[in-house]
């Protein structure tokens, strides 16, 4: 069978398992269980397909029709234009994600705090466009924490992060310019509406702290200030009916200048604050 064929049927078996993006997430896999890049598959969907080729790209259909994600699959996802290794224990780094990279580079900084780092997605962005800065990722999660230096390493800037446990600012020492977050905000009520990538196989840690979905913001709000420097920035991501809530809870800590900013679809997204001083 050439690659052509396999692709055809591949689209029609995920579309019949109602993936919405049927044709694209089998092409993302054909490249995967071919080892090529994704950009490059056009070039070869007339080669014949190996053996070995054949036996993975079934095995990555299969996990996809049981509605395993994409990245989960091929372990990886391209997040502000860098590769990022994903396994079950992070959260898939998602395209809403970057308005808070681009918040976080509208100023400088020299030291950032990167709370529930999970995959080490931000933190490791940040770093990597600002080789002057150094940084901490913390998580509760262990193996969350090996992924995130998995990628530190990978994107070469191990040197300049550190990675530890704590459940938020627990164990954190020192003073940081900037802090940022991507908190689990999904409220208990709604994770069973998610769809079944997110739901069934995704960290539940990382989406939900249950309940009104606001306990993340609440512990960071009680937490960051003595770990702020005068002057410093608090930038969270948050669900998009959630920006008054949080912006309040951060008013009650003492911050100022407290911004709600949306994502490139104009849906609520962030919420930025500064300490005073």
């Amino acid at each position: 069978m050439i690659a052509a064929e396999a692709l055809a049927v591949a689209a029609a078996r995920l579309q019949a398992a109602g993936i919405e993006a049927a044709a694209g997430d089998a092409r993302r896999l054909l490249a995967f269980a071919m080892g090529i890049g994704a950009d490059r598959l056009t070039l070869h969907l007339m080669d014949g397909l190996p053996a070995a080729a054949e036996v993975r790209f079934e095995a990555a259909l299969a996990a996809r029709e049981g509605r395993q994600p994409v990245a989960q699959i091929v372990g990886e996802r391209l997040f502000w234009g860098r590769r990022f290794r994903v396994t079950p224990d992070v959260l898939d780094p998602r395209p809403e994600t970057e308005a808070l990279i681009a918040a976080a580079l509208g100023s400088d900084f020299a030291r950032v705090l990167d709370l529930g780092t999970g995959s080490g997605a931000i933190l490791v962005t940040l770093l990597a466009e600002r080789p002057r800065a150094t940084g901490v990722g913390v998580d509760v999660s262990e193996p969350a924490l090996e992924v995130a230096r998995w990628n530190a390493d990978g994107l070469g800037i191990a040197p300049r992060a550190v990675f530890q446990r704590s459940d938020w600012v627990a164990s954190v020492v020192g003073r940081f310019d900037l802090i940022v977050s991507n908190p689990p905000y999904i409220s208990g009520a709604e994770m069973a509406g998610l769809a079944p990538e997110v739901r069934d196989w995704e960290p539940h840690l990382a989406l939900t702290p249950g309940g009104d979905g606001l306990d993340a913001y609440r512990a960071i709000a009680a937490g960051v200030g003595p770990h702020l420097e005068p002057g410093g920035r608090l930038i969270v991501e948050i669900g998009p009916t959630q920006g008054a809530a949080v912006a309040a809870l951060f008013a009650a800590a003492g911050l100022c200048d407290i911004k709600v900013r949306p994502d490139m679809d104009g849906r609520d997204r962030i919420v930025t604050a500064h300490q005073p001083g």
